[in-house]
């Protein structure tokens, strides 16, 4: 009886540390997105940059509010049955262009 209970115990663990890896991901590849385009990169090579560094399947959006950048990851990691987990981050950067304008 114990067997079956410390096999169930390591699934869940492992699962935990794959989404916690997963949401890790997510913040690397918004905060990659965001320094990229505050620098003035094209859209297409910040995008492509955060996509690099985010998990498999993530959504990436870029907006612009004033002086910020904001870029936002999204991705779904799966677990066993109906587990899955919904994650994301946000990172948020000054424009290079206008840092340090009074």
């Amino acid at each position: 009886m114990a067997l079956p209970v410390l096999v169930m115990f390591t699934m869940a663990l492992v699962w935990v540390v794959l989404a916690a890896s997963a949401q890790i991901r997510c913040v690397d590849a918004a905060r990659t997105g965001a320094r990229a385009l505050a620098r003035q990169e094209p859209r297409g090579a910040a995008l492509a940059a955060a996509r690099r560094a985010a998990p498999r399947g993530a959504r990436i959006d870029v907006s612009r509010a004033g002086d910020l950048v904001l870029v936002t990851v999204r991705a779904r990691a799966s677990g066993p049955g109906p587990l899955g987990v919904n994650l994301s981050a946000r990172a948020v950067a000054e424009a290079e262009e206008t840092a340090g304008v009074t």
